[in-house]
């Protein structure tokens, strides 16, 4: 399952990374398909506080990573430039967890990242594509996906802060 961890990616300024390179050395990751557009974009400042709440300067290597996938897959609601998500995720929500390339997170197209995540089930044991934006995939320090938490619940939602909790420094 570490291999998760190790899929080429690249992030929104166009440098390859992989999830290994942008998390803490032995932290879990919340990975977020992200839109600008959405009527859950608000998430974006929940998603900020779990990256400042369960960051390194509380939890060192062990700390949680929160990156973001802007995503236009659902209603266009993600239709800016990278220079335009950047910017308007650090001045309106004072992003400063790392954020991917826009990619397409269902269908032929899917990333290869969601390709392996998809396959995770939620709480309900249900698989298969992402449902809408803000769908929040929990990846723990061995790279297996720990959770999978559908968009509708928020990143304060008591069952996602539990599971960050669990993984922390594991």
């Amino acid at each position: 399952m570490s291999a998760l961890l190790d899929l080429p990616l690249t992030t929104l300024r166009g440098q390859a990374a992989t999830l290994r390179d942008l998390a803490s050395a032995s932290g879990p990751v919340l990975v977020v398909n992200v839109a600008s557009k959405c009527g859950l974009t608000p998430q974006y400042q929940g998603l900020e506080q779990l990256a400042k709440d369960y960051g390194p300067e509380k939890y060192g290597s062990g700390a949680l990573t929160v990156v973001g996938v802007p995503c236009n897959q659902f209603a266009g609601q993600e239709p800016g430039s990278s220079e335009e998500i950047e910017t308007f995720c650090s001045t309106t929500y004072g992003v400063t967890f790392p954020l991917l390339e826009k990619a397409d997170v269902n269908g032929e197209g899917r990333h290869p990242l969601y390709a392996e995540l998809t396959q995770a089930p939620d709480a309900d044991g249900q698989a298969g594509d992402v449902q809408w934006n803000f769908e929040k995939f929990l990846i723990a320090p061995d790279g297996s996906v720990a959770g999978r938490f559908r968009p509708k619940t928020p990143p304060q939602a008591p069952e996602l802060i539990a599971a960050i909790e669990g993984l922390l420094g594991s």
